[in-house]
């Protein structure tokens, strides 16, 4: 008899047989099961996923599955005794009464009935769980041991897709023993066994021109995971041409039962533009709440659109079991919908983009979704769509069963600074029982709202800012500020702001600059050739922030946030390329200038804060990265005591019940990368208790799980030249005896 992958994922059943039976059964398992399934196997997937369920259901299960080739060929009393052998592998504790059918509905197999049985703690999204915390009760990694950290496993990404990826950012989920993740530019999706990094199984998705044309070719972030109450488990995931895809996660084959053949068209519905090829796609995993799967969008990069018309990022809820359409969110609002009249002239007819590329965000109890909106198109000049352009950089508070706004706060106001929202909305469950959402920004804010009404926690001032004087722009009078916290990392550029080590420094810097404009936060993009002389505005923070998708980490026990972020200056330089786009103005080609090889502005250059939610405080602040060595070797400043500055580069964190665990991250800004190195901080202080070196620089954020009582950390790593990998963290199994 062959057991299907489904057949494991179904309720549990406690039975005792007689020592007969028990023979009987190992007899007929190495006839028709051994060959597909080692026992080990089947003890894992009983100890990890059967617990609690009743043993009738099972049972019909198998008697209409199996054997494969001829289901339900089996004598009832066979399938008794096959199933009691399987629970005699996992030392399943078994009544001395004997075992009927009639009985089966009333068993029910209870998790410590099983000998040895290993606790298993998950992590269920990529973000941990849809409230996107980044946080495990976790502590057998602590701050006695951290520093024995050791590489258990590794796996290598290179043989997927049809090109080597050097840097995979997916962020693995972890499930009944099995992590899943995407692999290669065409998003292939895999199962490894999470205990020793095996492949189990891997799905390709062949889209031809469909990929060739997509928006958005990589691995992801990430897969997302449904789990039905009658035991079916799918890996969802949406593939670069823009199709949702449900797979059996035992199998990795599509779900017939799901859309057509497992494939829901994404195209379908799409409010496009009809003169422009499309464009759109999607790098976070959707988000699944309850049986509902939440899809965003991401367009390609907005700086040079061709055309001022594009795709609408609209947000759609889709049927877990069936693939079905259940709503539609229109980020940008139709001619009717409250908000269309804030786009000036009808712009909102042909604006596009405006969708949710960042991760998603649920609380299940309030049945709400939290959408971190991003900006409309193009990233750093609105001449076409005049207006505050809601709902675009706005947070987003969608009932998740029919799609209904429940309320929004926009963060920024016609967004010419590719500012756009780019984490999931942070969940935090206050020690004092309030209950909040957090949207940690590009430009170092962190904005926070009563996640029920929207109500703001701390008041946020509508403040006057700097005017554009772009031919053809229309900028917002006024800016949303937050009161509380404070902001994160360094906002504008001063001369406060900037370098000056040396007189020869302090004059190179002056002399970099002086052809620019400099201001403070949201002082507009101005042009490469402007009437006085100046060839753009140098801001802070980047495009890419502060902070960006990777998120912070929460820490429900204390109330603490935890934010990792970056810092250089941006270069916001419009020029008029009729023959590249009909938009009058798109961001032109040069760089923030540098001097002697150094950024311009002051360290820390990447660092992470630590504030008290409950207060609004901030705790600490550390610079995240020593000295890169490119300032250490660096002629001009020989001599001078630097302080440990960080690095620019975009680092990952996860908070447990004992320690903050933070990389460097990917990148290179200038001459400065990330290093290998894995660190342990005290969570109350920042201060460094272990230092791990890893095979190559952290890719992608971490995650962390239980199995077996071997807490893991794992997380891709890359060296920039080779294709990525995934690896393991654990302690030595020695000191966990």
């Amino acid at each position: 008899m062959k057991l299907r992958a489904s057949l494991l994922v179904l309720p549990t059943l406690l039975f005792p047989v007689c020592l007969l039976a028990q023979q009987t059964g190992e007899s007929l398992f190495g006839a028709h099961c051994a060959r597909c399934h080692a026992t080990v196997e089947i003890e894992r997937r009983i100890r990890n996923d059967w617990s609690g369920r009743p043993a009738s259901q099972l049972f019909e299960r198998t008697r209409q599955t199996m054997p494969a080739a001829a289901p339900g060929s089996l004598s009832d009393a066979d399938y008794l005794e096959v199933l009691a052998y399987m629970l005699d592998i996992a030392g399943v504790a078994r009544p001395a009464e004997g075992l009927t059918i009639a009985s089966l509905g009333t068993l029910i197999l209870q998790a410590d009935a099983i000998a040895g049985a290993g606790e298993e703690i998950p992590w269920r999204s990529i973000h941990g769980e849809i409230n996107a915390n980044r946080y495990a009760p976790l502590d057998q990694i602590n701050a006695d041991n951290a520093q024995e950290l050791e590489v258990a496993w590794r796996w290598k990404a290179g043989n997927f897709g049809p090109t080597p990826e050097i840097r995979n950012v997916s962020m693995p989920l972890m499930h009944h023993g099995r992590l899943f993740l995407g692999a290669g530019t065409t998003r292939n999706i895999v199962s490894l066994d999470a205990e020793t990094g095996q492949t189990l199984w891997m799905w390709r998705p062949d889209e031809g021109e469909r990929f060739e044309k997509a928006a958005r070719k990589s691995s992801g972030m990430g897969v997302a995971y449904w789990e039905s109450g009658d035991g079916r488990r799918r890996v969802i995931t949406v593939t670069p041409g823009y199709n949702l895809v449900s797979l059996n996660a035992e199998t990795g084959l599509p779900d017939p039962e799901f859309g057509a053949g497992g494939w829901v068209d994404l195209t379908d519905g799409l409010r496009l533009a009809a003169d422009r090829n499309l464009d759109i796609g999607l790098n976070a995993p959707p988000l699944v709440v309850g049986d509902v799967i939440v899809v965003g969008a991401a367009h390609a990069i907005g700086a040079r659109p061709p055309l001022m018309r594009n795709v609408k990022g609209d947000i759609r809820g889709f049927d877990a079991r069936s693939g079905e359409l259940l709503w539609t969110f229109h980020t940008i609002p139709a001619r009717g919908e409250p908000g269309y009249e804030t786009w000036y002239g009808g712009s909102a007819d042909y604006t596009g983009n405006a969708g949710v590329w960042a991760p998603m965000s649920a609380d299940p109890e309030l049945g709400l979704v939290y959408l971190p909106v991003e900006a409309p198109t193009g990233d750093y000049y609105g001449g076409p769509r005049h207006g505050a352009n809601l709902y675009a950089n706005s947070l987003v508070a969608l009932e998740v069963v029919t799609g209904k706004m429940r309320w929004y706060f926009q963060l920024i106001h016609h967004d010419i600074w590719d500012w756009d929202n780019p984490t999931a909305p942070i969940l935090a469950d206050l020690p004092d029982g309030r209950k909040l959402v957090v949207q940690l920004t590009k430009q170092n804010f962190v904005y926070a709202f009563d996640r029920e009404t929207g109500k703001p926690v701390w008041p946020i001032e509508e403040r006057r800012v700097t005017q554009t004087d772009v031919p053809g722009e229309w900028t917002s009078l006024t800016q949303p500020f937050p009161t509380k916290p404070a902001a994160y990392d360094r906002q504008g550029v001063s001369s406060d702001d900037l370098i000056a080590y040396t007189p020869e420094i302090r004059d190179a810097v002056a002399e970099a600059i002086a052809p620019f404009r400099i201001g403070p936060l949201f002082t507009p993009p101005s042009e490469s050739n402007a009437p006085d002389g100046t060839r753009g505005t140098l801001s802070m923070p980047f495009a890419t922030g502060g902070a960006n998708w990777e998120g912070g980490a929460y820490d429900p026990e204390t109330g603490l946030l935890y934010v990792p972020s970056a810092s250089y200056m941006n270069l916001l330089a419009l020029s008029n390329e009729p023959d590249e786009s009909d938009i009058q103005f798109i961001a032109g080609r040069e760089n923030a200038p540098t001097v002697f090889g150094l950024l311009l502005n002051k360290p820390p250059l990447g660092r992470i804060t630590a504030i008290d939610l409950t207060t609004g405080d901030h705790v600490w602040m550390i610079a995240n990265g020593d000295t890169p060595k490119a300032y250490i070797d660096n002629p001009a400043l020989q001599g001078i005591d630097l302080p440990r500055t960080g690095k620019p580069t975009r680092a990952g964190i996860v908070v447990t019940k004992s320690l903050l665990f933070a990389g460097e991250g990917w990148g290179t800004v200038g001459d400065i990368r990330g290093d290998p190195v894995f660190r342990a901080h005290d969570k109350q202080t920042g201060e460094i208790l272990a230092e791990i070196q890893l095979p190559a620089t952290q890719a992608g954020p971490p995650s962390t799980y239980m199995i077996n009582g071997r807490q893991y950390i794992v997380m891709m790593v890359a060296d920039g030249e080779s294709p990525a990998e995934l690896i393991a963290l654990a302690l030595p199994k020695a000191g966990l005896q």
